[in-house]
C-alpha cells in the first residue's frame, strides 16, 4: 500500500519537474515527455486502487478473492500509454508542419534530467518489490516507469543535440520517436494483463518446477496427471489428481497432500493448492510419476 502511494507522490513531483522544464524551452519533445507523466500519475493510482482491492479476502461473491483487481490495473495504465501516445503524435506533427524554435535552456534540461534520476530511482524500488509481493500492479508500474526513463535519456540526448546543432525538426522527430516506444510499452502492459484475466497458465519453467516438487513429495502416491495452473495476480492457482493405492487409508493420503502443498508453498509463495485423490485403477501413467 505505501509503495503505491509512494509512486503517486513521485509522479507528482516528476510531472511538476517535467512541465517546469517543458515551460523554460518551449521544446515538444520535453511537453511529450511531461505528457507521459500525466499517465504515471493515473496509473499510480489506478495501481493503488486495484492492490486495496486485491487486498481484501474473500467474500461470498468473490470464492476466490480479489486477486485479479491488479490485472485490471495494468489494462487501464497501457490504455493510458496509448492514449499518450496518439497526443505526443499529434504534437509532433503539428510542429512540424509549424516548426518554431525551442529555447533549449540550460536550466530547463537539467530539471528534465533531475525528473529522469528520481523515476529511474523509484522504477527499481518497484520492479524489485513487485517481483518479491508477486504484485502485477506494482510490477507494471515499475516496467513503464523504467520505459519513461529510457526514452526520456534519448528525448535529453536529442534536445542538447538539436540546440548544439540548431536543426529544429530534430524536437518534434524525438518526440514522435517516444511515441513509438511508449506506443510498444503500452502493447506490452495490455497483452500480458489480457493473459492473466483469461487464466493464461503459469511460465514453462514455472510449471516444469511445480512438477518436480510433485513428483520429490508425493512419496507414497502412484502418479499425478491433470495437472492445471493459473495465475491471479500473486496467488498461483494450482491443482490435479494424485493416485495412490487402493489400500491406503484417508489419513495416509491427507498426509500425502499435506507434504505436497507445504513444498508447493514453500517454492511458489501463496497459492491456492486443491488436490483430487483417486484410486490406482484410475491411473492414466502420463503426467507427473513420483520418484
Amino acid at each position: 500500500m505505501r509503495l503505491a502511494v509512494g509512486s503517486i507522490v513521485v509522479g507528482l513531483t516528476v510531472l511538476a519537474l517535467k512541465f517546469a522544464a517543458f515551460w523554460l524551452t518551449g521544446s515538444v519533445a520535453l511537453y511529450s515527455d511531461a505528457l507521459e507523466s500525466i499517465v504515471n500519475v493515473a496509473a499510480a493510482v489506478a495501481a493503488l486502487v486495484a492492490v486495496r482491492l486485491s487486498a481484501m479476502p474473500a467474500d461470498r461473491n468473490h470464492p476466490y478473492g480479489h486477486h485479479k483487481a491488479e490485472y485490471f490495473s495494468a489494462v487501464i495504465e497501457g490504455v493510458l500509454i496509448i492514449v499518450a501516445a496518439l497526443s505526443i503524435a499529434r504534437a509532433a506533427y503539428l510542429a512540424i508542419v509549424e516548426p518554431h524554435d525551442p529555447a533549449f535552456t540550460a536550466e530547463g534540461i537539467a530539471i528534465n534530467a533531475l525528473a529522469s534520476v528520481i523515476n529511474g530511482a523509484w522504477a527499481a524500488v518497484l520492479i524489485r518489490q513487485g517481483r518479491a509481493r508477486r504484485s502485477p500492479a506494482l510490477s507494471a508500474d515499475g516496467r513503464h516507469l523504467l520505459t519513461d526513463v529510457v526514452s526520456s535519456v534519448g528525448v535529453l540526448a536529442g534536445v542538447i543535440l538539436a540546440a548544439a546543432t540548431g536543426y529544429v525538426l530534430l524536437d518534434p522527430i524525438l518526440a514522435l520517436l517516444v511515441a513509438v516506444n511508449i506506443l510498444w510499452s503500452g502493447w506490452q502492459l495490455v497483452k500480458s494483463s489480457v493473459g492473466g484475466l483469461m487464466d493464461e497458465a503459469v511460465a514453462p519453467e514455472a510449471l516444469e518446477a511445480i512438477r518436480e516438487i510433485i513428483s520429490r513429495n508425493a512419496d507414497g502416491a502412484l502418479e499425478a496427471h491433470d495437472l492445471r495452473t493459473r495465475q491471479a495476480g500473486r496467488v498461483t492457482f494450482i491443482d490435479f489428481h494424485l493416485v495412490v493405492p487402493g489400500e491406503l487409508s484417508v489419513l495416509e493420503a491427507h498426509a500425502i497432500c499435506d507434504r505436497i502443498e507445504a513444498a508447493l508453498r514453500a517454492e511458489v509463495g501463496e497459492a491456492t493448492i486443491t488436490i483430487h485423490v483417486e484410486p490406482e485403477d484410475k491411473a492414466k501413467h502420463t503426467g507427473v510419476l513420483v520418484l
